[in-house]
C-alpha cells in the first residue's frame, strides 16, 4: 500500500521550513514538538528524500526541500482558494503585502484603493522597503506577496512582471551632462541602501564604465534624494 501525503503534513513542513526550527513551528501551529518531528520524518520517508539539513537545533532546507516548499505553498493556497470558492464567502482576513517605497508611493495607490473596495473583509497591511528585505519577508512567510525589482531569481519564488521602470540620474541644474559613469566618477552619490536592487543596478553601471562613485549617502526615500540634489 502506497503512503500518501496529507494536508497536515504539508502545513507542518511549511511551518518548520519558514521558522527554521521545530520548537518555533510547534508554537505557531499549536502542536507539541515531538509530533512535528515524527510527521517530518514520516514525510521524508514517504517522499524518499531529505527535506532538511539538520544543524543542532536548526532545520535548514535542502535543495529538494526548497523545491517541495514551492509546491507546498501552491497546494495550500489552492486548497484555501477552493474552500472559499465552494463556501461562497468573500476573501477575508489579514493580507500582508510588501512593496518598494517608490512603487507604493506612485504605482499602486489606485490599485490598493480598488482592492479595498472590492474586498472589504480583507485586512490589508502594507510594508515598504528594499527588494532584498521584501523578498526575505516573502520567504519567511511574513509577507504574502511583494512588489520588487525583477527579475526574481530565487528558486522558491515566482515573479510576474507588472510594471516597467526606467532608472535615471538626477544631477544639479548646472552639472555637466551625464551620459556615462565616468561623467560622475568620484562624486558624492545619494542612493538607496546596499540591499536594494536599484542600488545594485546603479553600482553595475559604474563598474561597466570602469568608474567609481565617491561617497555614497544611503537614504530611505527618493524624495529625500531629490531634495538633497536640488539643495
Amino acid at each position: 500500500m502506497e503512503n500518501s501525503v496529507d494536508l497536515v503534513q504539508l502545513e507542518i513542513f511549511k511551518a518548520v521550513a519558514e521558522h527554521g526550527s521545530i520548537s518555533a513551528a510547534a508554537q505557531q501551529i499549536h502542536r507539541v514538538p515531538s509530533n512535528l518531528t515524527t510527521r517530518i520524518k514520516q514525510l521524508e520517508q514517504d517522499l524518499g528524500v531529505d527535506l532538511f539539513i539538520r544543524e543542532k537545533h536548526r532545520f535548514r532546507l535542502s535543495p529538494a526541500g526548497w523545491n517541495f516548499l514551492d509546491y507546498t505553498r501552491r497546494i495550500l493556497d489552492l486548497v484555501q482558494e477552493a474552500r472559499l470558492a465552494v463556501s461562497g464567502e468573500e476573501p477575508q482576513g489579514p493580507f500582508s503585502l510588501g512593496s518598494l517605497e517608490s512603487t507604493a508611493a506612485v504605482r499602486i495607490p489606485a490599485l490598493l484603493a480598488a482592492y479595498n473596495q472590492q474586498n472589504a473583509k480583507v485586512e490589508l497591511d502594507l510594508s515598504t522597503g528594499p527588494s532584498g528585505t521584501m523578498i526575505d519577508g516573502v520567504l519567511a512567510g511574513r509577507l504574502v506577496a511583494a512588489f520588487v525589482d525583477g527579475p526574481v531569481l530565487h528558486p522558491a519564488l515566482e515573479g510576474v512582471p507588472v510594471f516597467e521602470e526606467e532608472m535615471v540620474i538626477i544631477a544639479p541644474f548646472n552639472h555637466a551632462p551625464v551620459k556615462r559613469g565616468r561623467d560622475v566618477s568620484g562624486e558624492s552619490i545619494y542612493a538607496f541602501r546596499a540591499n536594494c536592487s536599484y542600488r545594485h543596478h546603479f553600482e553595475r553601471w559604474f563598474t561597466d564604465d570602469a568608474a567609481v562613485p565617491g561617497k555614497i549617502h544611503e537614504m530611505e526615500s527618493y524624495h529625500g534624494m531629490l531634495a538633497c540634489v536640488s539643495a
